[in-house]
């Protein structure tokens, strides 16, 4: 019965940390940037041209320098990528990605290494990274690796 209760407090004050971290700055901040950059027609119109050259880049990298198209494509996503991310605000909704996510990740290091220092801990969102380059989660999301 004790363990059982012990379970309940830690599910319980880990939701407190969820709900502390919901009400943070950093979140607030990644929160109005992902609501400005989904309610901006350009940005999405951006995201949606890089998103169909990701495509055809990644039936090109099938293939690599043997496919036809390959050195448009290639010079095509990069320019592309590079158009989506000079606005303002995809720029800023990175940055409060990248802040949001130092911000969790720093919180599970701390509850990490409150158990043991020799926890390992991903960092950077390791674990959620695929590799490559795209767009993330929701209509709206991009991931890309700086």
């Amino acid at each position: 019965m004790l363990a059982t209760l012990e379970i309940v407090d830690i599910v319980d004050q880990s939701e407190e940390i969820g709900q502390m971290i919901l009400k943070s700055d950093v979140s607030e901040e990644y929160y109005k940037a992902k609501q400005a950059l989904s309610n901006d027609k350009e940005a999405q119109s951006l995201i949606t041209n890089f998103s169909k050259i990701k495509d055809q880049y990644e039936e090109v990298q099938r293939f690599g320098r043997y496919h036809p198209d390959y050195s448009f494509i290639m010079k095509e996503i990069r320019s592309t990528k590079r158009e989506m991310d000079m606005n303002e605000l995809v720029a800023s909704y990175k940055i409060a990605e990248r802040n949001m996510q130092n911000l969790l990740d720093e919180v599970s290091e701390a509850v990490a290494h409150s158990v043991s220092q020799q926890v390992k801990v991903p960092r950077d969102g390791a674990l959620l990274k695929e590799g490559g380059c795209g767009c993330g989660s929701g209509s709206s999301g991009c991931g890309c690796a700086s």
